[in-house]
């Protein structure tokens, strides 16, 4: 697994990444997988702007590239170029690829309850121009943040989730808004179990941020059981979201130091500054393809 600590700041859309489209690659490596993608891309007169790879193992083992290029009136090209791409990658060499013009901004649902750091901190990434993403939606159990969300021009869609392991009736609800309008979601800090079920109905990712105290400090009250037992270290996971609850593949994670005399309080500002930024991240990078699922790893080009 590839990680990295260090976000790049996303940039608005300008006229040259007007012409700029993302091309994800990952299948089994074999001699001339390169070569392949270089070739179609330079018949197309198209211009890598980066590349990055990867294998686990050059012996046939499993290959990840994500490349970015530039096209004068790429929207009018890619349908052949993406022809041709399938001819050469999936055909030629059976690997999977996904092709994206890098202006064309991802739809994004965030999710909350009541605690707002990890919410109100996207929005405001987003309204600054950092997070290139369109916020369709946010949706919340409870009704505490739909001011706030609403003072930044973001539709609030209040569901409320009945005590009780049956969430049914709130995630029939919830697909209704988000069929057909976003491209992935976002947990922030959403305090409510995610069925298998809503999983696969609402087919697109799904991004979660939770304190790295887990699985130690499950539960009501880590921060104080954290305390308790004299931790060192605070630190937050961003990961998809599976079945598996807590277990999905990781994005990204981050800590930093606290010690005996930080008070519960502190734990929790400091836990809090931290799940932030790794979100964001997280969110950066899910925006900008620059991660690709394996198994329940993740290969993230983010360096």
């Amino acid at each position: 697994m590839t990680t990295t600590q260090h976000a790049r700041s996303a940039q608005p859309v300008t006229e040259r990444t007007a012409e700029q489209a993302v091309l994800i690659v990952h299948g089994s490596d074999r001699t001339g997988i390169v070569a392949a993608i270089s070739t179609v891309l330079a018949r197309h007169r198209a211009n890598i702007v980066s590349l990055d790879q990867y294998s686990d193992d050059p012996r046939g083992g499993a290959f990840f590239q994500r490349t970015v290029f530039s096209r004068p009136d790429l929207k009018a090209a890619l349908p052949q170029l993406e022809k041709d791409l399938q001819e050469q990658l999936a055909t030629g060499f059976g690997l999977t690829y996904a092709l994206r013009e890098v202006a064309t901004a991802k739809r994004v649902a965030i999710f909350a309850s009541k605690a707002d750091h990890c919410l109100l901190d996207l929005l405001w990434r987003h309204q600054r121009g950092e997070l290139p993403i369109t916020v369709s939606m946010v949706i919340s159990n409870h009704t505490d943040t739909a001011d706030e969300v609403r003072s930044f021009g973001i539709p609030f869609f209040h569901v409320p989730s009945p005590a009780g392991p049956d969430k049914s009736a709130a995630e029939a609800e919830h697909l209704k808004l988000l069929a057909g309008n976003v491209d992935f979601i976002v947990l922030a800090r959403y305090m409510q179990i995610i069925s298998g079920d809503f999983i696969d109905r609402v087919g697109v990712p799904i991004i979660n941020i939770h304190h790295s105290f887990l699985p130690a400090f499950i539960g009501a009250g880590p921060y104080a059981k954290a305390k308790q037992r004299g931790v060192k270290l605070v630190g937050a996971t961003a990961h998809y979201v599976t079945e598996d609850l807590d277990e999905g593949p990781i994005i990204e994670q981050d800590v930093v130091r606290v010690n005996h005399a930080d008070t519960v309080a502190e734990l929790q500002r400091r836990g809090a500054d931290v799940e932030r930024d790794v979100l964001s991240r997280a969110v950066l990078w899910h925006s900008q393809d620059r991660v690709i699922r394996h198994g329940n790893q993740t290969i993230v080009f983010a360096s």
